[in-house]
């Protein structure tokens, strides 16, 4: 019996877990669920005779030795500067390592060492990153295959609110971390546009856009996604002109976005004393020399009247007006704006998400410049089974099986760009009606 290690049951785990337990029986699998919260770990197992549900410290190494030293396969969910912990372990011990997250330095470190003890480390095998690698190496493949050249390539994906719940007028709520959503951006994203490196820092990443319009499916405004450059390499895209990946939101939440980012209310390097402080006079003092209110600093951003109004009557919704005082004790501006958010941008039980991902192709056959899309749209199930964990948590299990059956050649850190990788579990997650509409424009 091959026995997996799923670390973590929070927001991604429950179409991952769910997966695992379907398949355990046919494949002769036992798979433990470890969790700080055990609850939560054994709410997620539904009582299935392959599963055992166990309350998990990855901070303990003997626990951690154990578990994993027990497993063929771990599949870790948790935060990415938690994996080394794991992926260290599983070199040590011989055994694969399977996870969502963008590969790390430290993780890209224990390629040889992976390699010697004939194990996969997986990572980028989510949704962004993950699906987006197994569907955009599909298509160029398939282009180079008929003799193409590709010249440029842009993919966007975004984690929205499904359109019949989308309630407020920031048309957005929480469906995955919202840490991750409040510390977007904070990074300079670097991307290659007309041959050339182009480089957006932190201060303007909300403010220079793409409206990214799909007909029916809706228009979006997208925003360049950390490093872009990364990806030439593994997409073998030295040729290209353009490369670029963003993340996409329904307009016209950038625009209110880029205040708050501007003024520093999303930092989370220091901690400020919340007692007895109001959302306004904490805003307030943030303002530049010179402004006295937070509609003076706004207007000073646009010209665009309609626009003025909008991002004031946006930031009001949110309570940044209120006399209400923020909890008491020692926050970082970005914990303080996660704690109000949390509330006003909730999904609700009944309400559903919606994945949107979106690739543009550009390249040269037989001395004619052609295009190609892909798209995808995915909706939640259910406040469990969610867009976000469906398509994050999907792929984990299905890269897991394959390599539980011997059917991955490769070896060391790796990402899903081969054909090993992505033409089986694209095949399996069509099953689950998580399919990419491809279109070629001549």
């Amino acid at each position: 019996m091959k026995k997996i290690l799923v670390i973590g049951a929070g927001l991604s785990s429950a179409s991952l877990i769910d997966y695992l337990l379907e398949q355990s029986s046919e494949q002769g699998w036992q798979v433990t669920v470890g969790d700080m919260d055990i609850a939560m770990a054994t709410s997620k197992c539904h009582n299935h005779p392959n599963a055992r549900p166990i309350q998990f410290d990855i901070q303990n190494e003997k626990q951690r030795a154990e578990e994993i030293a027990a497993c063929d396969i771990v599949i870790s969910l948790l935060p990415p500067m938690l994996h080394p912990l794991a992926a260290v372990d599983c070199v040590k011990l011989g055994k694969h390592l399977v996870t969502a997250s963008y590969v790390s330095p430290f993780m890209q470190d224990l390629h040889e060492e992976a390699v010697k003890k004939d194990i996969i480390l997986l990572n980028e095998c989510g949704l962004d990153p993950g699906i987006d690698h197994l569907s955009a190496m599909k298509v160029m493949d398939e282009i180079r295959e008929r003799g193409g050249e590709i010249t440029s390539f842009r993919s966007y994906c975004g984690g929205l609110v499904a359109p019949e719940f989308d309630n407020n007028p920031w048309h957005y709520k929480f469906t995955w971390n919202p840490r991750n959503v409040i510390l977007a951006g904070q990074a300079t994203a670097q991307f290659l546009k007309n041959g050339k490196i182009h480089y957006i820092t932190p201060q303007r990443i909300f403010s220079e856009l793409e409206t990214i319009d799909l007909g029916e499916k809706g228009i979006y405004e997208a925003y360049a996604n950390r490093d872009s450059l990364n990806y030439i390499i593994p997409y073998q895209l030295q040729s290209a002109t353009e490369v670029l990946r963003g993340t996409l939101r329904i307009p016209p939440f950038c625009e209110g976005w880029n205040v708050l980012v501007s003024l520093g209310l999303t930092d989370d390097s220091y901690k400020v004393d919340c007692n007895s402080l109001s959302y306004k006079n904490w805003v307030e003092s943030y303002l530049p020399k010179g402004y006295n209110s937070i509609n003076d600093y706004i207007k000073s951003i646009s010209i665009n009247q309609e626009t003025i109004r909008r991002i004031e009557q946006n930031i009001q919704w949110l309570g940044l007006y209120s006399e209400e005082l923020i909890p008491n004790g020692l926050h970082t501006p970005a914990q303080i704006i996660q704690n109000l958010l949390a509330r006003k941008w909730r999904l609700e039980p009944q309400e559903l998400d919606m994945i949107v991902m979106h690739h543009i192709f550009e390249y040269e056959h037989q001395g004619r410049k052609r295009k190609s899309t892909s798209t995808l749209i995915v909706k939640g199930k259910d406040q469990l089974h969610t867009a976000m964990a469906q398509t994050v948590g999907l792929p984990l299990g299905l890269a897991a099986k394959l390599i539980l059956r011997n059917k991955i050649a490769a070896r060391g850190v790796i990402i899903p760009t081969q054909k090993e990788l992505y033409l089986p579990i694209l095949s399996e997650l069509e099953k689950y009606h998580i399919i990419f509409e491809e279109n070629n424009e001549q």
